[in-house]
C-alpha cells in the first residue's frame, strides 16, 4: 500500500517544484518593478517637501530678522495655505513658548489672546519638538500623531534664528491625508495600494490590502505578497511610505494541464489514504469509548454528592461512591434494594415511605426535601435529597435520579447564626440610641430598636421625621406593590453603603430633646437599597456646651476690659492731647475776642481746627467703647485689611506710649474670612501690646525698639489660610514660660491674670485656626519673639468677594 502512495507523493512534489521556481520567478519581477515605483513615489514626496520647508524657512528667515506684525503674518500664512494644500496650520510661537498668532484654513483666526486652547491640545509632543528645534536649532519634524476628529497631522518646527540667537518657533503642520492626495502620483496608486504608515504600521492616508489578503500560507503561491516600505524623507520620525502589488495576472496558477494533473494526483492518493484513515478512525473511536467511560467514572466516584438511581418500580440500580461513603454501605448491598432501604431510620419509615411514593409518582419539588439517614454504625444525620427524571438514550424516562447532601454542617451554622441574631438583637434592644432602618421610596420600617418603639412606634413616619430634620434629601415615593421590580435596581449600592456616615444636631420639638442623627445607606438582606438612622440623646450636651459658650463669651469680654484697664494711662494721654489742644484754641479766641484782635476768618480757622481736635477725640472714645462692649457672637464675611487697621488704631496708644515703633505689611488683595471681627482684633491688639511689654520690660534703646505685624496669604498643611504673624525684639520666652504659655491663670507678670493668651487660642482655634509661639534667633542669641496665627479661607463664593481696591504697601507709626 506504501509503493503507489509514494510514487505519487513523488510525482506531486515534482509538480510543486516546477510551480514554485516559475511562481518564484513572476514574484521576483513584480518586486523589482514596486521597488523602482515605490522608490519615485518616496522621492516626488520628498523633492515636494523639501521645496516648501525652504520657502517656509525663508519666511521664518525672515520673521526672525525684522519684526512683522501679526497681521502680516496671517496674510503670508493665509498665501502659504492656498499654495500648498498640505499645510493644515500655521503658528507663530515666541521663546517663553507662548502662541503669538496662529493660522488654519479651516478654522478662525486665533491670536494671541487664545493661546492656552492651541498649545493644550498637543501639549506634551508639541512642547518636546518645541525644545528639540531650539536646542539643535534645525528644523524638526515630530512623529505622526492622530486628532480628536480621527485626521493624522505631522508638525514642522522651524526655528526662529536671529544672528545665532533663539526668537521662537514657527509650527506648520501637514495633513498626512493631504500629502498623500498632493504628493502620490495617479499612475502610481491605479497600480498599487499605497499608504502611508506610522512607527507602528498603522495605516495613516491611502489604502492598504486587507489582512486575509496579506497573510501567506506554506505555499508562496498561495497569496502572493510584493510589497515595499520606505520612509518619507525629510520627515522620518515613524513616516514610512509603502507600496503593495494588486494581483493582475493569474500566472501559473491559471493553467488548466497543471490543475488537471494536480486533481487527479489528488484522487489517486485519496483513494489510498481513504482506507488507511478508516481503519485508524475506528481503533481511535475504541480508545476514545474507554477513556471517557473512565473519565465519566472518575467523576461520579470523585463527587461529593451522593447519587442514587431508582428504576420505575423503585428499586436502587446505581449509587455512587460518594453515597456510599455518606451511609457507610457497599454499592453491592445497595443495588437492587427496594424499600424500606437500609439506610431508614426504623422511627420513619412511615415518613419515608409516603416521601418515596411522592418521589416515584414526580410529586417532588425541585426545592428538595430533608429527612434523616442512618449509617451503617447507627449515626443519624441530615440530608437533603433532590430528584430529577432519569431519561435514556431514545428519550424515554428509565426511572429517576436522585442527589443527596449532607447538611448537618450548614444546619449547625443555621442554628448558630439564629442564637447570635438572638444576641445581636437583644444588644440592639438595649442601646441608649434609636435605630431604625427604613427602605428608600416608601413607607416601609425595616427594623427599629426599643428606645425607637418607645419614641416614635411602630411607623416609619419617626424615621423619615429624623432623616427631614437632620437635612438628608428625601427621595420621590415608588409605589412597589405596583411593580416586582425595586424602584433602585441597578444602582451601586455597594459605593452607597462604603460612603461615610452623615451626621447633624436636630432639636425635636414632640420629644423635647436634642438628638444626634447618624444616617448612612446600606444593602437589606434582601438586596434593597435602605438607609440606617441612628439618633443619639444630646440633650445634657448641648446644655453644657451653651454654659460653656456663655462663659467663653464672658471671659472674652473680661478680656476686652482688662485691656482697656491695663491701657488705661495711655488712653488718657491719647485723650489728653486733643482735650489740651481744644483748651488752648479756646482761650486764645477768648483773649483775642475780648481785645478785639481777630478777624472773622481766622476765629474760623480756629473754630475749625477746635472741631478737628474734637473729632479726634470723639474716635478714640467712639472706637474703645465698640471694641469693650460686650455683644452677642457674630460671625460674618469680614475684611481682613479692616480688622487690622482698627486693631492698630486701639495698640498704638500703647506703642507710643512705650515709645515702640510699629512696622505692618498687609497683603493686597486678600480674601474675605468668616470670622467675629471683633474677637480677631481682639487677638491682635493682645498680641501688639504684649509685644510693646516684652520691648519695654527689655529695655532696649530707641533704634531696637520694633514691633513687625505681617498679615498674608499661606499655605498650611495643603490648605489656603490666612497667616497673621507678630514679632518684637524682646527678651523672648524662657523654656519654662514656653511649655505653659496657653495655660489658663498663668502669667510671668505680677499685675497679670494669666487669661490672655489662653483665650486668644481659644479664640483662633474657634475659627478653625492654629496658633503657635517661637523665639527669633541670631546665632545662638535670642533676638525677640514671635507669635504667629492663622485662619482658613472661606469658601470660593466667599473668597471672590474680596476688594479690589486694596494696594500693597508697608506703612511704619512711631
Amino acid at each position: 500500500m506504501l509503493a503507489p502512495l509514494a510514487a505519487v507523493v513523488i510525482f506531486l512534489v515534482t509538480i510543486l517544484f516546477a510551480f514554485v521556481y516559475l511562481r518564484l520567478q513572476e514574484i521576483s519581477r513584480e518586486q523589482e518593478a514596486i521597488h523602482r515605483d515605490v522608490e519615485y513615489t518616496q522621492q516626488r514626496l520628498r523633492i515636494r517637501l523639501l521645496e516648501q520647508q525652504e520657502q517656509l524657512m525663508r519666511f521664518a528667515r525672515e520673521m526672525a530678522g525684522r519684526e512683522i506684525s501679526i497681521d502680516d503674518f496671517l496674510k503670508r500664512a493665509e498665501a502659504f495655505a492656498n499654495l500648498f494644500p498640505e499645510i493644515q496650520s500655521l503658528t507663530w510661537i515666541d521663546d517663553s513658548y507662548s502662541v503669538k498668532a496662529s493660522f488654519d484654513p479651516n478654522e478662525v483666526v486665533v491670536r494671541s489672546s487664545r493661546i492656552s486652547s492651541l498649545v493644550r491640545r498637543d501639549a506634551e509632543d508639541t512642547a518636546s519638538s518645541f525644545r528639540l528645534a531650539r536646542d539643535v536649532l534645525m528644523p524638526i519634524y515630530s512623529s505622526p500623531h492622530q486628532l480628536d476628529n480621527g485626521s493624522t497631522e505631522v508638525q514642522l518646527h522651524l526655528p526662529l534664528i536671529d544672528k545665532t540667537r533663539f526668537k521662537g518657533d514657527l509650527l506648520v503642520k501637514y495633513s498626512v491625508d493631504a500629502m498623500y492626495r498632493y504628493g502620490v502620483p495617479n499612475e502610481i496608486t491605479s497600480k498599487y495600494a499605497v499608504s502611508l504608515l506610522d512607527a507602528d504600521a498603522k495605516v495613516l492616508a491611502g489604502t492598504a490590502l486587507t489582512e486575509k489578503s496579506l497573510t501567506r500560507n506554506v505555499f508562496p503561491w498561495a497569496n502572493p505578497i510584493n510589497a515595499y516600505q520606505l520612509p518619507v524623507s525629510p520627515v522620518g520620525n515613524g513616516l514610512d511610505i509603502r507600496g503593495q502589488a494588486y494581483r493582475t495576472s493569474l500566472g501559473v496558477i491559471g493553467s488548466a494541464l497543471f490543475w488537471l494533473v494536480m486533481v487527479l494526483s489528488a484522487i489517486t492518493a485519496w483513494l489510498l489514504v481513504a482506507n488507511w484513515r478508516h481503519t485508524r478512525r475506528r481503533i481511535q473511536a475504541q480508545d476514545a469509548l474507554i477513556r471517557e467511560t473512565a473519565f465519566r467514572r472518575a467523576m461520579e466516584n470523585s463527587m461529593l454528592t451522593g447519587m442514587r438511581a431508582l428504576d420505575m418500580q423503585g428499586r436502587i440500580t446505581y449509587v455512587n461512591k460518594a453515597f456510599c461513603q455518606m451511609t457507610g454501605w457497599k454499592e453491592s448491598e445497595l443495588v437492587g434494594q427496594t424499600a424500606p432501604f437500609p439506610y431508614w431510620p426504623a422511627e420513619d419509615f412511615d415518613m419515608l415511605t409516603s416521601r418515596l411514593k411522592e418521589e416515584i409518582s414526580g410529586r417532588i419539588q425541585p426545592s428538595g426535601v430533608q429527612f434523616r439517614v442512618k449509617r451503617k454504625d447507627g449515626d443519624i444525620f441530615e440530608a437533603r435529597l433532590y430528584v430529577s427524571p432519569l431519561i435514556d438514550a431514545f428519550g424515554e424516562q428509565a426511572g429517576w435520579m436522585t442527589s443527596m447532601t449532607d447538611i448537618t454542617e450548614p444546619t449547625r451554622v443555621r442554628e448558630q447564626l439564629a442564637a447570635s441574631h438572638e444576641r445581636f438583637t437583644a444588644v440592639l434592644e438595649a442601646l441608649d440610641a434609636s435605630i431604625s432602618v427604613a427602605p428608600l421610596g416608601n413607607n416601609e420600617l425595616l427594623f427599629a430598636n426599643k428606645l425607637y418603639r418607645l419614641w416614635f412606634g411602630t411607623e416609619a413616619q419617626g424615621h423619615l421625621q429624623l432623616v427631614a430634620e437632620a437635612g438628608v434629601p428625601s427621595l420621590t415615593h415608588s409605589d412597589e406593590t405596583q411593580d416586582a421590580v425595586d424602584a433602585f435596581a441597578g444602582l451601586p449600592t455597594n459605593q452607597l453603603s462604603e460612603k461615610e456616615a452623615e451626621s447633624a444636631e436636630i432639636y425635636l420639638g414632640s420629644l423635647g430633646r436634642w438628638l444626634e442623627v447618624r444616617t448612612r445607606y446600606m444593602s437589606w438582606v434582601d438586596g434593597r437599597l435602605a438607609q440606617m438612622v441612628i439618633a443619639t440623646d444630646i440633650t445634657a450636651r448641648r446644655m453644657a456646651e451653651e454654659q460653656a459658650e456663655v462663659q467663653a463669651e464672658r471671659a472674652q469680654a473680661s478680656s476686652r476690659l482688662i485691656t482697656m484697664g491695663e491701657m488705661a494711662s495711655s488712653v488718657a494721654h491719647e485723650l489728653n492731647q486733643p482735650l489740651t489742644a481744644i483748651n488752648n484754641y479756646c482761650n486764645g479766641m477768648v483773649s483775642r475776642i475780648k481785645s478785639s484782635q481777630i478777624t472773622q476768618d481766622e476765629l474760623l480757622g480756629a473754630l475749625e481746627k477746635t472741631g478737628r481736635q474734637a473729632h479726634r477725640a470723639g474716635q478714640i472714645i467712639q472706637r474703645i467703647r465698640s471694641f469693650v462692649k460686650r455683644s452677642e457672637p457674630n460671625r460674618t464675611i469680614a475684611n481682613v485689611s479692616t480688622m487690622v487697621a482698627e486693631a492698630v488704631e486701639l495698640a498704638e496708644i500703647e506703642l507710643r506710649r512705650r515709645n515702640v515703633k510699629l512696622t505692618q505689611y498687609v497683603a493686597p488683595n486678600l480674601p474675605h474670612v468668616m470670622v467675629d471681627p471683633i474677637l480677631i482684633e481682639q487677638v491682635l491688639l493682645n498680641l501688639l501690646k504684649n509685644a510693646a511689654e516684652s520691648i519695654d520690660t527689655a529695655q532696649k534703646p530707641t533704634a531696637l525698639r520694633l514691633v513687625k505685624l505681617r498679615v498674608a496669604p499661606a499655605l498650611v498643611d495643603d490648605k489656603q489660610v490666612i497667616e497673621f504673624k507678630v514679632s518684637d525684639s524682646g527678651q523672648g520666652i524662657a523654656p519654662e514660660v514656653m511649655a505653659r504659655l496657653y495655660e489658663a491663670f498663668y502669667s510671668t507678670k505680677s499685675e497679670g491674670m494669666g487669661i490672655g493668651l489662653s483665650l486668644c487660642r481659644s479664640i483662633v482655634e474657634s475659627h478653625l485656626g492654629r496658633m503657635k509661639a517661637e523665639n527669633l534667633y541670631n546665632g545662638e542669641v535670642v533676638i525677640g519673639c514671635c507669635f504667629t496665627f492663622w485662619i482658613p479661607h472661606p469658601d470660593p463664593l466667599a473668597a471672590s468677594a474680596s476688594l479690589q481696591s486694596e494696594q500693597p504697601g508697608f506703612q511704619v507709626s512711631p
